[in-house]
């Protein structure tokens, strides 16, 4: 977004509502507040997410926490005076293995067999900071139970999405094809793609940043 642009503001937000940043390089979650016609800026924030997880599930600290420190660590990097900065964070989990994002085909393919047949978990948190302080934080964790699909299948699939799919922690985008490789869904669709939207915009609205 441009200096120009970041300068307009949408219809739901007032001209004296507070500037809203993302910190996140997420091309989904960027498209999430578009859609909901916000006006924000875009400042991804660089954290060694893999040296985290590792030492958090080295000492003990659940998934749901971990998410919730990545979140808050992000938003923490950008300084915006006044802005208020969101930071999101989600892990997938699945009988007790936590899920990196692949690096490759190879790396992808090994993911989607390892949840074939299987339910697991998307521990999805999502803060705001102000100034540096946290002032709001949120935390969702659907489920989704992925089907026995045949490597066929599998093989076609990684054809067609590749290389998308390398962004995914979980190897799919539920909002496109990846909607294939599932039998049933628990949990709020916006949480499952790696930001809750409603509980969001709720908060956007108590702050004054959108019209109630």
């Amino acid at each position: 977004m441009n200096a120009a642009a970041a300068l307009l503001k949408h219809p739901y937000q007032p001209s004296d509502a507070p500037a809203i940043v993302l910190a996140s390089g997420s091309a989904t979650r960027r498209k999430l507040l578009a859609d909901a016609g916000l006006v924000f800026e875009v400042k991804a924030a660089a954290v060694d997410e893999a040296s985290i997880k590792q030492a958090s599930q080295a000492e003990g600290v659940s998934p749901d926490e971990t998410a919730l420190v990545l979140a808050e660590l992000k938003a923490s990097r950008v300084r915006v005076a006044g802005a208020l900065v969101i930071g999101a964070d989600q892990i997938l989990t699945c009988e007790g293995s936590w899920f990196d994002k692949p690096r490759d085909r190879a790396e992808a393919r090994a993911h989607l067999r390892a949840l074939r047949g299987k339910t697991h978990t998307l521990h999805t948190a999502v803060t705001c900071l102000k100034n540096g302080q946290v002032i709001w934080h949120h935390f969702e964790a659907p489920s989704l139970q992925m089907r026995e699909f045949s490597d066929e299948f599998l093989e076609i699939y990684l054809d067609q999405e590749l290389p998308g799919i390398l962004d995914s922690v979980g190897a799919y985008r539920l909002e496109l094809a990846g909607a294939h490789l599932f039998d049933k869904i628990t949990g709020d669709h916006s949480a499952i793609l790696g930001l809750p939207l409603l509980p969001l915009l709720g908060f956007l609205r108590q702050h004054q940043a959108i019209v109630k």
